[in-house]
């Protein structure tokens, strides 16, 4: 009898077994047949964005696969950018138990994909971002995304989605819905607007009343729709609340002559004329005494400063410093020397436009300036004036098209460009939040865990991306550091000058690494930029303070088993989980090691910090 017991176990477990290895079998064919599937035809395809179906999805790191500690389940998808161009069907893996069981994130940004979202999505019952913005993806949201309970941010901006939206108050821990350009239409249904981060519904054929937003957010977020109507716009609804048939009989009675309302509104419109007609008188006198300041310092440049006239102020000379930009004679086409790569946004944009245009000094370094620019169209600026690289303009004119062309959300591209063998330009947008230095120096004080976290590994993500795309040519950042980590208006991470400094220069930068690296290193001295990055978020101290270096110090700290005394005491005073600053802190402490060759790759680093992060809205969604 007993013999029989020890047989039957063992069947079962070869049974349990075999059943185990169907269910991978079967992850890895419907994710395979997924890609297929978002592929399409395209003889386009990503020649590196290959999953095989004798590999291992989480072993062999399939790209744009991420798993869970121990390599068992799917977590993440992210396939942006990845040149896909077929059809989405969320149907295929929602409907599969072991994959919408543990997928907690996907996003398929900046790509080509048809279709729409299937009613199965609402079988993803663990997803907490869904990300589809800019694609080609159509017809009417599922009534079922309402059901994932999970869910904290939702993108679908950028993409041709109609009909009405689901009611998505019912989820109480989102805290980002993006949902502009598209042709969604109906009413805005009433969400939890104290508990959104980010909202925007801004063209498409919404109407009737705004729900209260309580404050949270401006007229941008519901702009472009004309039937829309409420504060914050302008709009007043007061002639949509009311049928005909209901209005009172004092307006009957004076229908003959204008209403009061009639009146005030018509008062409005002349007031309004008279200031837009003030504003444009304004503005052209301005423009006028700015163009003879402008025609004067440029006589004090052309003299050689040998003559000061008399109209030109110092204030002014200060402000708008045109021999900042100066730039030799030795092409006589100067006017047409200024490379634009990305059009519209400053299309037909010449040097000479920006050489007169109002310029302010905002920076400087041992290797350029920063200026802030003011272009003829309104459009701000940032232009980066680097002296003394000894790249050959070939050289430089090939690495901006390859960063142009390189796109990821959340790293800036070059706009436009200038070369020479002297000095180089480079035209930046503006980012009117500041820098990460900034928030974490500032006077701001309320800069909680997870946004930390959050933009930690956003940064990460974008440097792995750049180092996946450009790691052929040998391209990294090369200057890795809080104050080039500048905030978009939505308060999101972006990376900027991303390839503007040459390795050369990077070893007299304070920021680094102490052990010079040579060729096959060049990635891990932004692993190193990056693990400082890390520190600050953490600690919230300066990087040199005093003459005490900020690696050096938790290092110490670290050895003498005081970890509780590196973290910033905003973050213990809100208390913030201390098992994952630890991790974080682990993971940085590795990123800062001497040996480049003991630092992890940014995929590697990549990889523990969205563990961190999916354990901590894990534990948020718990506490929910």
């Amino acid at each position: 009898m007993e013999r029989i017991s020890i047989w039957v176990v063992f069947i079962t477990s070869l049974f349990l077994l075999n059943m185990t290895n169907c269910v991978e079998d079967e992850v890895k064919g419907t994710l395979i047949q997924f890609l297929a599937q978002i592929t399409g035809n395209s003889s386009q395809q990503n020649s590196t964005l290959v999953w095989k179906q004798d590999s291992d999805p989480c072993k062999d790191l399939w790209q744009g696969v991420y798993c869970d500690e121990q390599n068992i389940s799917i977590k993440r998808l992210y396939l942006n950018r990845s040149n896909l161009s077929g059809t989405l069907d969320v149907a295929m893996f929602c409907n599969l138990q072991p994959l919408a069981a543990s997928l907690t994130f996907l996003s398929l940004d900046g790509n080509n994909i048809s279709g729409g979202i299937a009613s199965e999505i609402g079988n993803c019952t663990q997803l907490t971002r869904l990300h589809v913005s800019g694609n080609q993806l159509a017809g009417n949201l599922p009534s079922s995304l309402a059901m994932l309970d999970n869910l904290k941010s939702l993108d679908i901006s950028n993409n041709k989605f109609s009909g009405p939206l689901p009611d998505l108050s019912r989820i109480s821990g989102l805290n980002v819905f993006l949902a502009q350009n598209n042709d969604l239409s109906g009413d805005i249904p009433s969400f939890d607007f104290s508990n959104l981060d980010h909202f925007n519904v801004s063209f498409n054929n919404f109407r009737g009343l705004i729900p209260d937003v309580h404050g949270h957010f401006l007229a941008d977020s519901f702009l472009g729709n004309p039937e829309l109507c409420g504060d914050p716009l302008p709009k007043n609804c007061s002639g949509l609340t009311l049928p005909v048939n209901e209005t009172s009989s004092e307006e009957s009675k004076g229908s003959n002559g204008p209403s009061k309302d009639q009146i005030l509104m018509y008062s409005g419109y002349t007031a309004l004329g008279v200031v837009f007609i003030l504003f444009v008188v304004f503005k052209l006198c301005r423009r006028k005494k700015k163009e003879k300041k402008v025609e004067a310092l440029n006589g004090v440049v052309t003299n050689g400063g040998s003559e000061k006239p008399s109209n030109v102020s110092s204030e002014y000379k200060t402000e708008v410093s045109r021999s900042e930009f100066s730039v030799t004679s030795e092409s006589g086409m100067v006017s047409q020397s200024l490379v634009v790569l990305s059009r519209p946004v400053i299309n037909e944009l010449k040097l000479e436009d920006l050489l007169r245009a109002p310029a302010e000094l905002i920076g400087r370094g041992k290797n350029g300036s920063l200026f802030k620019v003011m272009l003829d169209n309104g459009i701000m600026v940032v232009v980066k004036r680097i002296k003394d690289w000894t790249i050959s303009s070939h050289d430089f004119k090939q690495r901006m098209q390859m960063l142009s062309q390189t796109k990821h959300p959340h790293v800036l591209s070059p706009l436009a460009f200038y070369c020479s063998k002297q000095e180089k330009l480079l035209v930046y947008e503006y980012q009117q939040n500041g820098s990460l230095f900034n928030l974490l120096h500032g006077t701001t004080k309320t800069f909680d865990w997870t946004s930390r976290l959050g933009i930690a590994a956003t940064i990460a993500e974008a440097i792995t991306f750049m180092h996946q795309e450009l790691g052929q040519h040998g391209i990294v950042h090369g200057n890795l550091k809080s104050s080039n980590i500048l905030l978009n208006k939505n308060m999101e991470p972006c990376i900027s000058e991303y390839g503007v400094m040459s390795m050369e220069d990077k070893k007299s930068s304070p920021f680094a690494s102490p052990i010079a690296a040579g060729a096959s290193n060049v990635f891990k001295e932004d692993v190193y930029g990056f693990g400082v990055i890390l520190l600050e978020l953490l600690t919230g101290k300066l990087v040199k303070s005093n003459g005490i270096d900020l690696t050096e110090w938790v290092q110490s700290v670290v050895r003498e088993e005081w970890t509780g005394e590196v973290f910033d005491k905003f973050l213990i005073s809100e208390y913030a989980s201390e098992e994952r600053m630890v991790n974080l802190l682990q993971v940085a402490i590795r990123c800062v090691n001497r040996s480049p060759e003991a630092r992890p790759s940014m995929n590697q680093v990549a990889l523990m910090i969205n563990t961190i992060k999916d354990e901590e809205e894990k534990s948020l969604t718990y506490e929910v």
